[in-house]
């Protein structure tokens, strides 16, 4: 009897991560339904670094592209991948997990100050999207 509960809580928690995993950001189908907010200074700063390196793979809009995963997604609300994540993945590089995209390599070229930048772009169009 307790191996059926076992493999019955296996089951189930495996469905439940394939659902989880399988989810498309609530409200973010397309690019003609992304609301982009009025910007902060800081992020509107924040923008032209994201869009001159982040977009080739995450989308202009946040959205993902075929090199890369969407930044409007749950994974990646700050309660997932708190702002650190972002830190250490533009500076480190970071190694393939939730998607099938490769890993990401470190961006060297990417100041500081423009990575506290980005991230509040990232994180203001997150808000405005629901993904907070």
């Amino acid at each position: 009897m307790k191996k059926l509960f076992a493999w019955g809580v296996v089951i189930a928690a495996g469905a439940g991560t394939y659902y989880w995993l399988s989810q498309k950001p609530t409200g973010a189908a397309n690019a003609s339904e992304i609301t982009m907010p009025a910007l902060s200074a800081l992020a509107a700063e924040g923008k032209p670094a994201f869009d001159g390196t982040c977009a080739a793979c995450h989308g202009a809009n946040l959205l993902g592209t075929a090199e890369g995963p969407p930044l409007l997604h749950a994974f990646y609300k700050p309660g997932h991948h708190g702002d650190f994540a972002f830190v250490n993945a533009m500076q480190n590089g970071t190694p393939q997990h939730h998607w099938n995209f490769g890993d990401m390599p470190s961006q060297p070229h990417i100041t500081d100050d423009q990575i506290v930048r980005i991230i509040a772009y990232v994180r203001e169009v997150q808000q405005a999207n629901g993904f907070q």
